[in-house]
Parts: C-alpha cells; sequence; structure tokens
C-alpha cells in the first residue's frame, strides 16, 4: 500500500514540475512578446516646386459583358474591345449558330402543350433524327397527319421530301466586305494612334 502512495506522490511531484516550467517559460514568451516603446520627435520641413503633365488618357475601352448563364438560350455571346491612347472601340452581339438547338426547344414546347406528333416532326426535320427513327422501324410523321406505316409509305413514295443536311455555303460577299471594314478599321485606328 506504502508502495502506491509513494508513487502517487512522485507522480504528483513531477506533475507539478512540468506545470511550473511551462508556465514559467510561456510568461516569458508573453514578456518578451511586449513592443518596445521609444519616444522621439522629428520634424521635417519639405518644399518642393513640381509640375505634373499628362499626356494621354489612360485605356478606357471595355469590352461589354454578356450574360448566358440561362442555360434555356440558343444564342452566343460575342464582345470585344480596343484601345489606344486617344481612341477606343467596344462592341457586343449576340448571334444565334444552332438550329438543332431552335428544334430542341421548338419540340420540347410542343411535347408540353400535349402535341406529341408535331413535337416529333420538328425534331425529323433533321437528317440524322429521320434516318434513326427510321432504322428504329418507328417512321417520322408525314403531312396530312400520316404515322406508322402510312407515313413509311408516303416517304417511299416522296423521297425528295426526305429531309438532307445541306452544307453550309460561304457567302463570300459578306465575308469579303467585312473583311474590308475591319482592315479600313485597323488602318484608322493605326492612324490615330500616331
Amino acid at each position: 500500500m506504502s508502495e502506491k502512495i509513494r508513487k502517487k506522490s512522485y507522480n504528483a511531484i513531477a506533475f507539478g514540475i512540468v506545470m511550473c516550467f511551462l508556465i514559467l517559460f510561456f510568461s516569458a514568451i508573453v514578456q518578451a512578446a511586449d513592443p518596445i516603446v521609444t519616444d522621439a520627435t522629428t520634424k521635417v520641413t519639405t518644399t518642393t516646386d513640381a509640375v505634373t503633365t499628362v499626356r494621354t488618357n489612360p485605356p478606357s475601352a471595355i469590352s461589354p459583358s454578356m450574360s448566358t448563364s440561362n442555360s434555356d438560350l440558343c444564342i452566343v455571346p460575342i464582345s470585344a474591345a480596343v484601345q489606344t491612347q486617344l481612341f477606343g472601340l467596344s462592341f457586343g452581339s449576340t448571334q444565334n449558330f444552332s438550329t438543332t438547338c431552335q428544334r430542341l426547344k421548338l419540340s420540347k414546347l410542343l411535347f408540353d402543350l400535349g402535341m406529341k406528333v408535331a413535337s416529333v416532326s420538328i425534331l425529323c426535320q433533321d437528317e440524322r433524327v429521320f434516318r434513326a427513327m427510321a432504322s428504329s422501324g418507328t417512321f417520322c410523321p408525314a403531312s396530312g397527319g400520316l404515322i406508322g406505316l402510312e407515313a413509311k409509305q408516303f416517304w417511299d413514295d416522296n423521297p425528295k421530301l426526305v429531309p438532307k443536311t445541306e452544307p453550309k455555303k460561304l457567302n463570300r460577299e459578306g465575308w469579303i466586305e467585312k473583311g474590308i471594314n475591319s482592315l479600313v478599321a485597323i488602318l484608322l485606328v493605326g492612324l490615330i494612334a500616331r
């Protein structure tokens, strides 16, 4: 029994020594962290003649920000800006690039209104959908409300009416005009910058 009491007293003494050491250590750190304050007064008098000449304005052309955070849009924003020392130009526009996106939106709207055949007809205007429907044995609706085998017979009798994807033709006149206008604008900006 006395052995247990002796171990407990040794443990208590060791604990007390460790606690005293920690208290002394942390109080020394806290005291060392106090700033050193010195009182000093200095008087400085400066007289300066300075002239500032601003020869150019800072650039300020900022392209307009256009948000497309609504994912239910079929348009893409385009914006740009150019700034020289004297002249700045910025513009913004939206472009509609995807007829597939428009077809999907129209089809969804018609489906939601309960017009399921019209909804499928809009999608069938795309050659890929038309071929996929035919491959699956479900033929696209034909004019006059024909569906199923009657629609298949109509498409077989009128192959010229089957939708075909036409390659987009480059409007060379439009591109040439835009290119010339861009070159003139660049030359004007270059002349103004001199």
